[in-house]
């Protein structure tokens, strides 16, 4: 039970949840390394739903303790979408993050700015046969209208932080591993997995 299964077929994350987790001297596991091909449909109404629907459907099928997370990008110009629906906020199916960072300008056309938005990261631990537990985080700034960065994924080239003058996608890993939401979610979730591995 020393080890923690990363719930996400999303590289990206993947890639992020690993640098986050580790130095808690828990051994990281990804559906990947256990071959595990597991697709869990988000259908929940909160971000608490999926992330636990997420986490308690890979925990089930693994026997391992998983971790899983649902987060979004809430736009105040545009009543907080995309939200939930942040990694399918296109009309189109089978388009990519830059078709949707695309949409997402041409939908604040004409709107005042700042563009003010945040990022909300939901993290969920499971360990089988248990229900889960919930933690979570936020990051505030603001859209911009053009691309800056090549770091990162999704929204992170027009989520820029203004006292930084740098948007998420500018950030070295180790910046952006203190102050994004999924960091910050990370954070307050590592005492809920030091109770889960510490004898």
């Amino acid at each position: 039970m020393n080890k923690l299964l990363i719930a996400t077929n999303n590289k990206g994350k993947v890639k992020e949840l690993q640098d986050l987790l580790k130095d808690t001297g828990i051994e990281l596991v990804t559906p990947a390394d256990i071959n595990l091909n597991l697709e869990v449909e988000e259908n929940g109404t909160t971000y608490d739903e999926n992330a636990a629907k997420k986490a308690i459907a890979f925990a089930h099928a693994s026997g391992l303790v998983s971790l899983a997370d649902d987060s979004g990008l809430e736009v105040d110009a545009l009543d907080g979408a995309p939200g939930l629906y942040s990694a399918r906020y296109h009309p189109k199916s089978g388009a990519n993050d830059a078709d949707r960072r695309a949409y997402m300008i041409e939908n604040l056309k004409g709107k005042p700015r700042p563009w003010t938005a945040h990022f909300h990261a939901t993290i969920a631990v499971a360990e089988p046969e248990k229900d889960a537990q919930i933690v979570e985080g936020n990051c505030y700034g603001e859209i911009i209208p053009e691309e800056r960065g090549t770091g990162g994924f999704g929204y992170d080239p027009i989520f820029l932080f203004p006292d930084l003058n740098q948007t998420m996608a500018e950030l070295s890993m180790e910046e952006k591993n203190r102050l994004s939401h999924r960091a910050l979610a990370v954070m307050n979730a590592i005492p809920v997995l030091q109770k889960i591995f510490q004898p």
